[in-house]
């Protein structure tokens, strides 16, 4: 789910209170879900569902947006039994974006009226409740987007999933082709232009002015769990419902790290505790050295 900002320039209004917004976007994303989900004319189920925050696009301009991983199905009101959604098809988009724009926008104005909204410079005038509400006109009858994907294809497929997308940066170092003459080229995807791979060639300094607008605010949580994901029991009680083997214990905790040795050993097929001078004894740890201060320099007093 996103709010749509604007396509050329980052919003003031977000880059200035992110911790704020952001908040609002996770509250509003996390409340459309399991409300619209637990109306029996949808699902009628409590859900499950995990949160990333993304705020860029392609071309690294700011465009906040949260992706959602969400379970195929949910616990029945009474707890008795797992009801499934239908193949291939979660919950309506269409009431989902009515529903999450009423409470993005009214989460806004809360706190607007509150006071944790900041405005400064060009955006002074926002300060007047007036002039707040009808900045805010525009987009509360503009269609905001929600998108929902097709089912992934198992449970591996979820697994690299959050492994490889969950925790991206804004841009990969393999997008970028040069920095030379304060110029950064990097590769983007135009999704409105039939997907159609670019080069984008930028200033040095506006290339890091968009790479700066990603940085979260301090000690903000980007990837959020909600409902029977957030809650270890009720985990269980799904996997009950589903006919599911309980899960080992054992399993699943963590696996002693290799050895850095062993795994040198396996990759150049030399090992490091081979005697480097006679090639046949073993090198042993006897003892380890605590780290020593450095002597002090002489001072010259030439």
């Amino acid at each position: 789910m996103s709010s749509s900002p604007s396509p050329n320039r980052s919003p003031p209004l977000l880059t200035r209170t992110k911790d704020v917004v952001y908040g609002i976007l996770f509250r509003a994303t996390a409340e459309t879900l399991s409300t619209i989900a637990a109306d029996p004319e949808h699902l009628g189920a409590e859900i499950g569902f995990f949160a990333v925050l993304h705020s860029w696009g392609q071309n690294l301009l700011f465009h906040p947006h949260l992706h959602c991983v969400v379970p195929g199905g949910g616990i029945s009101p009474d707890g008795s039994r797992w009801i499934p959604c239908r193949p291939r098809f979660f919950l309506p988009v269409r009431v989902l974006s009515c529903l999450f724009r009423r409470l993005f926008l009214t989460y806004l104005e809360e706190a607007y009226d509150a006071g944790k909204l900041k405005f400064f410079s060009s955006l002074e005038a926002l300060r007047d409740p007036q002039i707040f509400r009808r900045h805010l006109d525009p987009v509360r009858h503009a269609k905001w987007v929600v998108y929902a994907k097709v089912p992934f294809a198992g449970p591996q497929q979820v697994v690299d999933y959050v492994g490889r997308y969950t925790h991206r940066v804004a841009i990969s170092n393999h997008r970028i082709l040069d920095i030379e003459d304060g110029q950064v080229k990097f590769q983007w995807r135009d999704y409105r232009d039939n997907n159609q791979q670019k080069t984008m060639p930028l200033s040095a300094e506006e290339f890091i002015r968009r790479f700066l607008l990603h940085v979260l605010p301090s000690g903000f949580h980007r990837i959020r769990y909600y409902g029977f994901l957030y809650r270890k029991e009720k985990l269980k009680h799904c996997r009950q419902l589903l006919g599911m083997p309980p899960t080992n214990p054992s399993s699943s905790q963590p696996q002693p790290c290799e050895d850095y040795r062993d795994r040198y050993e396996k990759l150049t097929g030399h090992s490091l505790r081979e005697c480097p001078v006679c090639h046949a004894g073993r090198m042993i740890t006897v003892k380890l050295l605590a780290k020593g201060r450095c002597p002090p320099t002489s001072r010259d007093t030439s």
